[in-house]
């Protein structure tokens, strides 16, 4: 067994609610986005209010929250970068996660007591260029995404052990240099650098010759299909011992735009995975079938180990459709009891008086429970719940517990949607 420390496991999360889950559910920190200087516009993020009160949450359990600032900062970002981190300062993350030199000049003026940690955007691909940022003051930097494990391993070989590498294990993957894209820029003018990506990689593609206008022809590689820039999505699941042979001091997940059902799988199956190799190497690898079993139970692509183990191949990418894998659909998730000691769960997708569904809980247990009766909030019984989001109370006849997960097995179920309540 490697005579390492325990690497942190650093989840990603949307919302309040699923902050919580991901602390429930095995997380040692969490990395939230918030209403401005974000790589994810389009994810619910988190406003001032929710940071402090997610923040104090965390720490009641010794967990950290890191705030992502990792935009491409132009001219007119810098004035409004300040003023942001004049708010961090009152709301006091453990740490902030950037990639302009320009905004980490920016924070180290304003909060210079604060922690500093270097975006994957940053390109980081060198022992040098961590030894840079280490002078300059970050604590921490991530990898690049093109990074073997035999190049991160020698880049902890050539820094010092207090500067940290924090290294993507798992979740999506872009068609870019370390998710530096520009074609949603240039297809759409919503630029991927400022938040605002459209995921022009999973779009189906034609060519146009420029002589027959509005004629299209399908593009294809050796016939497997059309979508030619939509890459796989990274799972590192079955090789927790190389990662931390490597020296990786934070496994990160990628899915800032991601369900409470996905956190909470990903989180609890890394957290089993990496806790059971600090027992013994032979208890990891005897877990693993269950990992992967379970590892398949949230929204995926398809999985590859990406540049871990050297260059990518065509392999690495999906042709034929941009459809997620899904077997489960998200119900809700347990909070709290009525006088009637129903269990109470804002409603994310339909299910009905009679159903079989999982109930997931942080312990790692998975148990099966039929729906014996539903209620609105005035106590009115329903057959099913139809309304997305709406607040209701449900009787399983069995005791659970808040942060208890519903998920109902599909058979056969993808698809291609991206909004978060699929993911």
């Amino acid at each position: 067994m490697s005579k390492r420390e325990k690497p942190e496991l650093l989840i990603p999360a949307s919302n309040l609610e699923v902050l919580k889950v991901a602390i429930n559910y095995g997380a040692d920190a969490v990395y939230i986005g918030g209403e401005m200087f974000g790589l994810r516009a389009k994810a619910k993020n988190f406003s001032k209010e929710d940071m402090i009160a997610g923040i104090k949450y965390a720490h009641q359990f010794g967990k950290k929250v890191y705030v992502t600032a990792n935009i491409t900062a132009h001219n007119r970002d810098l004035e409004g970068v300040a003023e942001y981190f004049e708010e961090m300062k009152e709301i006091n993350p453990d740490a902030l996660i950037i990639s302009d030199p320009g905004v980490f000049d920016i924070a180290r003026e304003v909060i210079p007591d604060m922690e500093l940690h270097i975006s994957t955007q940053a390109n980081n691909v060198n022992y040098r260029t961590y030894l840079f940022w280490k002078r300059m003051g970050a604590q921490r930097v991530v990898s690049a995404r093109e990074l073997s494990l035999n190049e991160i391993a020698e880049i902890r070989k050539n820094i010092p052990d207090d500067l940290e590498i924090e290294t993507f294990i798992h979740g999506a993957m872009c068609m870019s240099y370390s998710g530096r894209c520009l074609l949603s820029n240039y297809f759409t003018g919503r630029d991927a650098n400022l938040g605002a990506c459209t995921h022009p990689c999973r779009w189906k593609y034609h060519i146009v010759e420029e002589t027959r206008p509005g004629e299209y022809m399908p593009v294809f590689e050796n016939d497997r299909g059309t979508y030619i820039f939509n890459s796989k999505d990274l799972c590192m699941i079955e090789h927790i011992p190389e990662i931390i042979e490597a020296g990786i001091d934070s496994l990160k997940v990628e899915g800032r735009m991601k369900t409470a059902l996905y956190v909470a799988t990903v989180a609890r199956t890394y957290r089993k995975a990496i806790d059971d190799y600090f027992i013994s190497e032979e208890t990891y690898r005897k877990n693993i079938p269950f990992y992967k079993e379970e590892i398949a139970k949230c929204t995926y692509r398809q999985y590859t180990t990406g540049f871990f183990f050297g260059p990518t191949t065509s392999d690495t990418q999906i042709y034929d459709s941009n459809t997620y894998v899904k077997d489960y659909t998200y119900l809700g998730v347990i909070q709290g009891k009525n006088e009637a000691g129903m269990y109470g769960l804002e409603q994310r997708n339909k299910f009905s008086v009679g159903d079989t569904i999982e109930i997931m809980k942080p312990n790692g247990e998975n148990i099966m429970a039929t729906v014996k009766c539903i209620t609105d909030e005035e106590g009115t019984e329903m057959d099913s719940c139809p309304h997305p989001k709406q607040q209701i109370f449900v009787d399983f006849g069995i005791q659970l517990n808040d942060f208890d997960i519903l998920r109902r097995k599909e058979e056969g179920v993808s698809s291609d949607c991206n909004c978060t309540s699929c993911q």
